[in-house]
């Protein structure tokens, strides 16, 4: 017999970090899934992504069992990585707070690939070029 699925979570913890304080804690209680045990077994499968941003997609069924998919770091945080800046800028048209290469928008548009919907490598660096440009981060 199928298992039947009772609630989708969508959440972002730190790889090799999550614990069971706000805001995954509450979130994976409220469907009644094992917290201490999601967090060993999300930590386990992202400790070579450590302090990355994770987002990741948590089927809780009605046994109250799980299965998670993890996802690709959100552009916003690779380009800010690669930039090596803390946040985007406030006014992205005025102030321009990082730069990143053409290389480097070609990796992340690499890493992003599954997650965008994009038909080719050419319109995924578009994508990536949009976000860079939203957060104040010049291309070259």
């Amino acid at each position: 017999m199928a298992k039947v699925v009772k609630k989708v979570i969508k959440v972002q913890a730190r790889g090799g970090q999550a614990n069971p304080a706000p805001p995954l804690g509450p979130a994976l209680g409220q469907a009644g899934v094992d917290i201490g045990g999601f967090c060993a077994k999300f930590n386990e499968q992202t400790k070579n992504r450590m302090g990355q941003l994770v987002p990741v997609e948590i089927t809780v069924y009605e046994d109250r069992t799980f299965s998670f998919v993890l996802k690709q770091p959100p552009a916003t945080a690779l380009i800010m990585e690669r930039a090596k800046i803390q946040k985007g800028s406030g006014e992205p048209n005025k102030n321009k707070v990082g730069k990143i290469s053409k290389k480097d928008l070609e990796e992340i548009a690499k890493i992003k690939m599954p997650d965008l919907n994009a038909a080719d490598l050419e319109a995924a660096m578009k994508i990536i070029a949009g976000s860079a440009r939203s957060m104040g981060v010049t291309v070259e």
